[in-house]
């Protein structure tokens, strides 16, 4: 899913990364890049990471969250519930991207 929401966002005019890792993030982060916007996979192990908790804190942030799994989800930008089409959440995505709004003035 990844793959093709980084692939709309692109097509758009957003400029995505795809991350496989917290580490990732926090590489990327620390290298001085700083998302606008990120998506998440709402997960128990990724949401109890610091690096993750502090980055939904700066960041407004798109969670994927499963109607049958329980996790606790931060207060964020938008939570998504699965299915989910990658449509939605790249239309999530472009009303919360300040680029995207720019794009479209």
């Amino acid at each position: 899913m990844r793959t093709a929401v980084r692939a709309e966002l692109r097509e758009i005019g957003i400029d995505a990364l795809g991350m496989d890792s917290a580490d990732d993030a926090g590489r990327a982060i620390a290298s001085g890049g700083r998302p606008n916007v990120v998506v998440l996979e709402a997960t128990a192990e990724l949401l109890s990471d610091p690096r993750i908790q502090n980055l939904v804190q700066r960041v407004p942030a798109v969670l994927i969250a499963s109607r049958t799994v329980t996790v606790s989800l931060p207060d964020t930008a938008a939570v998504l519930y699965r299915p989910i089409r990658i449509a939605e959440i790249v239309a999530r995505v472009s009303q919360l991207s300040p680029k995207s709004r720019h794009l479209r003035e």
